[in-house]
């Protein structure tokens, strides 16, 4: 492709040459006029052609400017026109979010209603994995991840923080075996996600010595391990967030009070080259007031229902 010439220049020949002024083309431009005259003189050195004629009172268009001005225009008017689509574009399309499995199942997934409500114009086409995204290759505008936000390159915004909890099904708090105090949890089986640390942790905590805090199996996605949970068959550590909406609904109850603080949270991550895209800042500023509004809290415990012993206790290590 044959060299451009300079667009600072072209600039200033177009809006000279339509005004058939140095002063008004530099007004148009926010420069001065010194600056708009210097700009054509190098454009016409470039071109090795005379584009003006520089009278004592008037500015007048040579042969070459007057057939030079309309094809520049029309080519300023095709970048306009090019410009308007693709932000029309970046404003109505779909949003490719890059997401964990498990939190678009227990998180995103049951919120998105009201991001379609607020935003019917921008629809989110989810990818659920839980690989590393290369923005640069993939076709992603958008990704969560849980970790320490330690992403190099990347904007990273935290929006969520959470807890490793004890939940389980309401029917595990009556029964032969009846949760009432931790120590109860030598009846029952732990279900844990891959890494089998946490139970260990939060036993400690909870001043708990009878349980082996490693039997049980265990499920290298949160979603299944509290689906499990669900269905009674043992009590998870789970994580708050990815739990909140199920012990709202009764389907889980935190048996405990005793909590581990996650050492991860969860990240809204992006190329600072997409910070200012309207879509994904919409997006980005849901998940933040979504998170912000009531995201990983629990309800309080209803009258009647068993609590444990202790506090919040030490850091937890990563869940699946």
């Amino acid at each position: 492709m044959a060299r451009l010439p300079s667009l600072t220049g072209l600039r200033a020949f177009e809006a000279a040459g339509r005004h058939l002024s140095f002063t008004k083309a530099a007004t148009e431009l926010h420069v001065t006029q010194a600056a708009v005259s210097h700009a054509i003189r190098g454009l016409e050195d470039q071109l090795g052609v005379k584009l003006f004629r520089r009278g004592a009172r008037q500015l007048l268009l040579t042969d070459a400017g007057q057939a030079y001005l309309p094809e520049v225009r029309e080519a300023f008017e095709k970048l306009a026109d090019a410009t308007a689509r693709l932000a029309a574009r970046d404003a109505t399309g779909a949003l490719t979010v890059s997401v964990l499995p498990s939190f678009a199942a227990k998180w995103l997934v049951p919120r998105l209603r009201r991001f379609r409500e607020a935003h019917p114009e921008i629809d989110i086409r989810l990818s659920a994995d839980d690989r590393v995204v290369d923005f640069d290759r993939d076709d992603v505008d958008l990704a969560i991840r849980y970790g320490r936000g330690d992403y190099p390159g990347l904007e990273a915004v935290r929006f969520l923080t959470e807890e490793f909890v004890p939940v389980c099904s309401p029917a595990l708090l009556s029964g032969p075996h009846p949760l009432r105090t931790p120590d109860d949890l030598r009846h029952h089986t732990l279900l844990h996600d891959d890494t089998r640390t946490d139970w260990a942790m939060w036993l400690m905590a909870a001043g708990v010595k009878a349980v082996d805090p490693y039997r049980g199996p265990a499920f290298n996605d949160s979603s299944m391990l509290l689906q499990a949970a669900i269905d009674g068959q043992g009590v998870a550590l789970g994580r708050s967030a990815l739990a909140a909406d199920d012990i709202v609904a009764g389907r889980l109850v935190r048996p405990f009070t005793v909590a581990l603080p996650a050492e991860y949270a969860y990240y809204i991550v992006y190329p600072p080259r997409a910070a200012q895209r309207s879509r994904l800042v919409c997006l980005r500023d849901w998940l933040i007031g979504e998170a912000a509004g009531g995201g990983v809290t629990d309800p309080p415990p209803e009258p009647g229902t068993p609590q444990g012993r202790g506090e919040t206790a030490g850091a937890a290590g990563p869940a699946a």
